[in-house]
């Protein structure tokens, strides 16, 4: 994998890069749709494509592990073979769900051990065997292994787990180094910063992390329950750190705004389920603003769900029918928010990358960020 730093906006951090895989170029800032279980919930491969206009998706290792399991992975040819996305992929590395599990895992230095959501079966995951997982799902880029602290975690259980962190984080790197892809392109391995809310834990953790000299580097354990302002802080604080050459990726963030705050502190990569998770329940995010088409106000409007909007379904579809269609509770709800709502993320990043390039992104983001805060 290859990045080049293309350009930097003159009066903050925003960055515009450009980052090469054996599955394609990918223009940063970008947005990544997730794909949890090798598919974006209620979206065609197509739409995704040649609509959404997706560079690259995510996979979730841990799902993708448990179904429809790694030996139909491997005989499928890896995950792009299975779902037909032809383009590059992230996988995360079951960080998250260490968090997120608590009550059916128990941690120790080896690995975690947990319980499958599914049927109860018991199940291991080490540093180890997290790369050999991610090495047969077959993602362009690999996150490798940690443990992702609550944001109100105390000082004493943060430093442990970011300790825990880049410890894993070397047995991570001896792994990958020791095994080869399996499909004929290669992968690259991105570490994790960690260190909850504590900036001298975070300016400890950038400094490991990006002393391994990775193809590049992810920030973790943020809009896990801390303020905003916090998330912010730290962001400034890692960034001050991680090398300048290389792609720095935000897990799992989030509403419109965050993507901007980041990309103005320095992030080059994002994903969240935000624009799917929120679709699905009737919010779309647009270029005025955030709509609840579920409210009344909309049963009589026969306008486009967005005139100028970044998909076809927002020209082909009113307001009035997208409102019938929830209440009505039609699938076709779903599969129409979910494009509309990936479109504007994609839209969003494509134009803060403009603005960066034409060396006006400090004055055109405070009026999109009033601009698309505003409640519809």
């Amino acid at each position: 994998m290859k990045f080049e730093l293309q350009y930097t906006d003159p009066r903050s951090n925003a960055r515009a890069g450009l980052i090469t895989t054996d599955h394609g170029q990918i223009e940063t800032p970008i947005f990544m749709p997730v794909g949890t279980l090798g598919s974006v919930k209620a979206v065609h491969l197509h739409e995704l494509k040649e609509d959404i206009k997706a560079q690259i998706i995510l996979g979730n290792t841990y799902h993708l592990y448990l179904r429809p399991g790694l030996d139909t992975l491997e005989k499928a040819g890896g995950l792009h073979k299975f779902n037909g996305f032809d383009r590059p992929m992230l996988t995360d590395s079951g960080g998250f769900q260490v968090f997120s599990l608590a009550g059916i895992r128990k941690m120790r230095e080896e690995g975690v051990e947990f319980r499958s959501h599914i049927d109860g079966s018991k199940h291991l995951f080490t540093p180890e065997r997290v790369m050999d997982i991610e090495r047969t799902i077959g993602a362009d880029i690999m996150m490798a292994f940690d443990e992702c602290t609550p944001g109100t975690a105390d000082y004493n259980y943060a430093k442990k787990s970011m300790e825990l962190t880049h410890r894993w984080l070397d047995r991570c790197i001896t792994r990958f180094n020791e095994t080869e892809p399996k499909y004929g392109y290669q992968q690259s391995l991105f570490p994790i910063v960690q260190g909850c809310v504590y900036p001298d834990l975070r300016r400890r953790s950038a400094e490991y992390i990006a002393s391994k000299n990775a193809d590049g580097n992810a920030i973790g354990g943020l809009a896990v329950g801390e303020p905003t302002e916090k998330m912010y802080e730290m962001i400034e604080v890692v960034n001050e750190i991680l090398p300048t050459d290389k792609p720095r990726y935000l897990m799992g963030v989030g509403t419109p705004v965050n993507i901007l705050e980041g990309i103005e502190r320095g992030v080059d990569m994002f994903d969240c389920v935000m624009p799917t998770r929120n679709g699905r329940n009737g919010m779309l995010f647009t270029k005025d603003g955030i709509m609840n088409m579920r409210n009344k106000k909309w049963e009589n409007d026969f306008s486009p769900i967005e005139a100028d909007g970044a998909s076809y379904v927002d020209t082909m579809y009113s307001r009035a029918y997208l409102r019938h269609l929830f209440h009505a509770q039609e699938l076709l709800a779903l599969q129409i928010a979910s494009i509309h709502n990936l479109a504007f993320y994609l839209w969003l990043v494509g134009e803060a990358r403009k603005h960066i390039i034409a060396g006006d992104f400090s004055t055109w983001k405070p009026a999109m960020v009033k601009r698309i805060s505003t409640r519809l």
